[in-house]
Order: C-alpha cells, then sequence, then structure tokens
C-alpha cells in the first residue's frame, strides 16, 4: 500500500510561518502519523520549517525567487504548480491567504488536484483575461475578501472583528486563524523550536537583563519613532540591549531570542518568532488592537482620543515594571 502523500503551503511573513504553519504542520503529523507530509514555503519560512521538523521535506521560493510585478510572479508559482502535480499528492491543504498562493491553489484544483483551504474564486484564465483587457483592479489582487474561496466552512469568520468577542484565543489571531477559521478544532498550539542560546548574549544575561529590540516595521505608520532615545534610557537604567535585525540568519535570530530576557517589538513576525523559544514579548501596538495579538505585554494603542505613540521614558518604565513585577511573584 503506497503511503498518503500530503502538501502544506504557507508562504507568508515568516512570523506567519512560525506561528500558523508550523502549529498546522505538527497537527497532520498527529493527525495523519503514517502520512509523508511536505511543506510548500518562502524565504525564511523554508528555513524556520526546516529547524522546527527537521525530517520534513520542505521547498519553495527564495527571497528573490518572488516577482513583484503580476505577470512574473504567475510565470513563477506556475512553474511551482508543475513541480507540484508530478510529486502526485494525495491532498494539498493550502494554508495561506496571500494572492499568489490562491493563485496556485485555483490552478491546481483546476487541474484536478486535490486541493482544500483557500484558493481564488475565478479561473486563472478568467484572471488572464481581466488583466489583458485592463479589467482587473488593484482592489481585487490586494484584498483578500475580494479574491479568496475556501472550502474552510467558518473561513468567512476571518473577515470579521472577531477580536471583539468575549471568547479570545490565548495566542491570538494564529490560533483564532487554525481553530475558528481552518476547523482545527483539536490543534495544539505547538510552534517551540529547539535551539541552543546564544553564549555570548547569555553570559550577558549573568549580570544584566537583556532586552531585545524591534521598532522597524514593513508599514512604515507601524515603526515607533523613538528608538534611539528609548534604548539610552534603558542602557542607563543597566540593561543589556540588542537589535534584531531582520536579514539576520534565522537560526542565530532565535539563538539570540532565546538568551534574551523580553522582546520589545512593533506588531510583526519577531513577536511570532520570539514565541517559539518562549522569549516573553512587549509589543509597541501602534493603531494594532493589542486583542489581535495577545502579546504577554502591551502598550495602549494609538486611537483617535490617543493619537501620539507611548513616549520614550514613559515606555521604558513600562519595560522596567515587567521585570519589579517579575521579581515580586518570584519573592512570594
Amino acid at each position: 500500500m503506497n503511503q498518503e502523500k500530503v502538501l502544506l503551503i504557507r508562504m507568508q511573513q515568516s512570523g506567519e510561518v512560525a506561528a500558523i504553519g508550523i502549529p498546522a504542520l505538527r497537527y497532520f503529523r498527529q493527525r495523519l502519523p503514517e502520512a509523508s507530509i511536505e511543506m510548500l514555503s518562502y524565504a525564511k519560512g523554508i528555513e524556520l520549517i526546516r529547524l522546527a521538523e527537521p525530517d520534513i521535506r520542505v521547498f519553495g521560493l527564495g527571497q528573490q525567487e518572488w516577482p513583484d510585478n503580476i505577470i512574473p510572479a504567475m510565470e513563477t508559482f506556475l512553474g511551482l504548480a508543475e513541480k507540484i502535480v508530478a510529486q502526485g499528492y494525495d491532498q494539498i491543504v493550502n494554508l495561506d491567504t496571500g494572492f499568489m498562493p490562491c493563485f496556485l491553489a485555483r490552478f491546481l484544483k483546476d487541474a484536478g488536484e486535490p486541493v482544500v483551504g483557500n484558493f481564488m474564486n475565478i479561473t486563472v484564465q478568467e484572471l488572464l483575461e481581466q488583466f489583458q483587457t485592463q479589467q482587473l483592479s488593484p482592489e481585487y489582487v490586494n484584498q483578500p475578501q475580494n479574491y479568496m474561496s475556501s472550502t474552510f466552512l467558518s473561513m468567512a469568520r476571518w473577515h470579521s472583528p472577531w477580536w471583539q468577542g468575549d471568547l479570545l484565543p490565548d495566542n491570538g489571531y494564529p490560533e483564532f486563524y487554525l481553530r475558528s477559521c481552518c476547523g482545527f478544532d483539536d490543534l495544539e498550539m505547538e510552534l517551540n523550536i529547539d535551539v541552543p542560546a546564544d553564549k555570548a548574549l547569555k553570559n550577558q544575561s549573568k549580570t544584566k537583563k537583556v532586552i531585545a529590540l524591534q521598532c522597524e516595521a514593513t508599514e512604515a505608520k507601524l515603526s515607533y519613532p523613538f528608538k534611539t532615545e528609548m534604548e539610552k534610557l534603558l542602557r542607563e537604567q543597566g540593561f543589556y540591549v540588542w537589535t534584531v535585525e531582520s536579514a539576520q540568519n534565522t537560526r542565530n535570530q532565535l539563538m539570540q531570542l532565546k538568551a534574551s530576557d523580553l522582546l520589545v517589538t512593533v506588531p510583526g513576525d519577531s513577536q511570532w518568532l520570539a514565541s517559539t523559544v518562549s522569549c516573553p514579548s512587549l509589543v509597541i501596538c501602534g493603531d494594532v488592537d493589542p486583542r489581535m495579538l495577545m502579546p504577554d505585554y502591551a502598550t495602549d494603542p494609538v486611537t483617535a482620543d490617543n493619537p501620539q505613540p507611548i513616549a520614550a521614558a514613559e515606555l521604558a518604565e513600562s519595560i522596567t515594571s515587567v521585570f519589579e513585577q517579575e521579581n515580586d511573584n518570584a519573592d512570594r
């Protein structure tokens, strides 16, 4: 009897691969222990999957292999589709919500492949015709509610303000997405990655609390403008501070986060990467509702009534209070 072959697709940012892709992969491995499960991912996501589950085959696109322009991107993804079809998967599960992975899933679905999950709601031929007649709107390509259909019956919840409800998942958006939208009710949020702590930072932590900073965001409005002042205040208070570099080797970054006592970050990948190595996070929320992220600690969000980002001195004081609270709890 041939072994069942399953392909999972999660190709977006590395943080979402960590917080959604890894728990989903482990969920499928637990449910289908005899199956051969593989994963399609992107750039640092490929590195993360290999670190989390070294015996899993993972493939996909490197950082420079995903074109920005839609026509070259479609050509690239059609090349991926050829490789996928040749593998003869028994099930292809698209967990992604991005346009190009949904385009890929639609092509595979129309080619007769056993696709479940999210897919583009028009055929590839219809998409090309709209593009050629200049009827394809940017809103269609850029807004998932316009282009995405799903075999997951509860995916409509993804488009709702779910974080305003009474029952919030402990792990924020990733858990909501997997449990409530994809229907993986009995999934455990296992996103841990086993790496050693960075030795240099571990030595620093013997005498000082180590704080990691990530104050830059892909959306400029979410970046924290007072990083330099805050960092200076933290150093003056005796903390050892280092800055997370997005271009850094993924394993080294995780090792450094593991050796850190706290990550102070804007919304983005870093919070979820820190979660894989049990590093607590304080999120500088900007205009993001902290109930979406459910971090260990969070600043008040920027609102119409509170339009300014938190001041450096106030944020430094909040960070100090985190460790004072830890000390109080340890003394009890």
